[in-house]
């Protein structure tokens, strides 16, 4: 009788110790991939991204220096209209994860988020833009040592109502507020320019004109300029093929035709860099002013997010694209490691297929050896 008990003691504590083991390895397995999948991923790919190189000659012996800045776009945060909790906390977590891993590895000078900064600006009550903006103030905390400036969007304020960074919203032309305000600040702005190019030497509009360091501007708003579609942008991170030959509406998915002429004549820029379009795109406008459209930051516009790396000097730049990790792998990550705990589960509790479990148990095998 004795033997017995000790023998059902003896059955016991291994079952207990198998137990045990079971839920170490889910434990660990479980805490490992969301480590991965919510931390270690960020890492492991923008430690990728570099910044590109300016080749520019030496003058005076000193080497000019270099503009660090990161261009994004789109992160359209969501609030409390159409904004689902769930839908929030992985977007969100998603985009403060990316931004905070860019600035300790890439320790930019300068960060531009070119518009739609959130989802529902244009209904918010009072109440509801104070938490929106808190929350935005959290997800892209930054140092005293990096600057954030951010363009308006249509999602900011609504659809109507040196970088020279532009309200492209209010470039409808139709003589309202802020867009006459906007037309008259930038007609100065474009006065000082040509005072500085000296392009209108000996006009009385110059005279006492304080000198702008010689260097054509970088343009940067949230509409793109005029364009007819996407049919000529490529890439994997533009719009899907289907799409890129609808034709763009202006004043809703790029500015008018007259808008994008008066930039290009009052600033005559040596890059734009715009969003709104969610995808990436680069055209050349007449007078060869190149732009560059930066596709969203978040996984809720699409699946593989970017932003752009630029050095700067007064004469030149460079650019080049950093991805953030694809919200696929991320989700078939978080699918392979549930479908091997499913796997263990059921091994531990021997439910497998003869067939499967022969070859689990070949495998376990080998493995200790």
């Amino acid at each position: 009788m004795a033997l017995v008990r000790w023998g059902l003691r003896r059955q016991n504590f291994h079952l207990l110790r198998r137990r045990r083991v079971l839920l170490l390895k889910l434990t660990v397995v479980v805490i490992s991939v969301l480590l991965f999948c919510e931390y270690f991923i960020y890492y492991l790919v923008l430690f990728r991204c570099h910044w590109p190189e300016v080749k520019m000659p030496a003058r005076g012996g000193r080497q000019e220096p270099v503009l660090k800045a990161m261009f994004l776009a789109d992160t359209h945060l969501l609030g409390e209209i159409r904004g689902h909790w769930l839908d929030k906390l992985r977007r969100e977590w998603q985009m403060e994860r990316a931004f905070q891993t860019a600035l300790w590895l890439l320790q930019p000078e300068v960060v531009f988020i070119l518009g739609d900064v959130f989802d529902e600006g244009k209904w918010s009550s009072a109440q509801a833009w104070a938490d929106d903006l808190h929350r935005f103030q959290r997800m892209f905390r930054h140092g005293s040592h990096v600057q954030l400036k951010v363009v308006i969007g249509n999602h900011d304020i609504g659809f109507h109502y040196h970088f020279v960074m532009v309200n492209s919203v209010a470039m409808e032309g139709d003589g309202c507020t802020i867009c006459s305000e906007a037309e008259a600040e930038l007609r100065e702005i474009s006065r000082k320019l040509n005072c500085s190019q000296e392009q209108v030497q000996g006009s009385s509009q110059c005279d006492h004109e304080p000198r702008l360091p010689l260097s054509a501007p970088v343009l940067l708003q949230h509409y793109p300029l005029y364009r007819a579609s996407d049919a000529n942008c490529s890439g994997e991170d533009a719009a899907p093929p289907e799409e890129r030959s609808v034709p763009f509406e202006e004043k809703y998915d790029v500015l008018s035709r007259e808008a994008s002429q008066k930039l290009l004549w009052w600033l005559r820029p040596r890059l734009i860099l715009s969003g709104h379009t969610h995808s990436a795109c680069e055209v050349l406008h007449p007078g060869g002013a190149p732009e560059v459209s930066v596709p969203s930051f978040s996984w809720r516009n699409r699946n593989n997010p970017s932003f752009i790396m630029g050095s700067l000097t007064s004469r030149d730049y460079a650019l080049s694209k950093c991805y953030l990790p694809c919200e696929d792998t991320v989700l078939t990550t978080y699918c392979a490691a549930a479908a091997f705990l499913l796997v263990l589960i059921l091994a531990h509790f021997e439910r497998l297929p003869s067939s499967f479990l022969f070859g689990w148990k070949l495998c376990r095998s080998h493995l200790r050896r």
